[in-house]
């Protein structure tokens, strides 16, 4: 790694850790903190789209109309969701996303913006009582039918790499815009 490179991820670290604190990570909450910077660790080299892919990330997921930007009016954008289906196993692991959450910049490339952890609500409810729950936050839930065509799932967003006004678990960020 070069040196501006690893200054780099010294500064985006430090400031994940004062978001962290922005958003309501504290030290009543050490676990989530921990679990924040374990899962920022883990994604940093994912910022190079090609090497997301090679480890998996390939499936770009797009709702039933077929747009693989997903947003929602009023809301906000999440973005390109590049999905690794061998991570759709029913464990939730702060380090192991089931998506990586790239958002469109200019001239037509996508950022590494937030994660995603996605389990069907069928397999995690067939060994658990309550929502999977990571970072100190139970997950959303989303029932089917759905605007991607597939089974109930349990999801949460982490914006661990760009700033949501809405929280950095909320799955829709005001200051993500998809093309029309």
């Amino acid at each position: 790694m070069s040196k501006k490179r690893t200054i780099l991820a010294g500064v985006v670290l430090l400031l994940a850790l004062a978001g962290a604190a922005v958003f309501g990570l504290t030290r009543a909450n050490a676990t989530g903190g921990h679990q924040v910077m374990d899962a920022l660790r883990a994604t940093e080299p994912f910022h190079d789209l090609s090497r997301a892919q090679s480890a998996g990330y390939k499936a770009i997921v797009a709702d039933v109309t077929g747009k693989t930007c997903i947003a929602q009016a009023g809301a906000g954008g999440m973005g390109v969701h590049y999905l690794n289906p061998a991570l759709l196993n029913g464990s939730v692991e702060p380090t192991m996303p089931q998506a990586l959450v790239y958002a469109p910049v200019a001239g037509g490339n996508l950022k590494l913006v937030a994660l995603e952890y996605i389990v069907f609500q069928s397999v995690w409810d067939a060994h658990h009582s309550s929502r999977p729950s990571l970072f100190g936050r139970q997950f959303n839930f989303t029932p089917a039918p759905n605007r991607f065509g597939i089974p109930a799932f349990y999801s949460l967003h982490l914006w661990i790499w760009f700033s949501n006004p809405s929280g950095m678990f909320e799955p829709w960020n005001p200051q993500v815009v998809c093309p029309s």
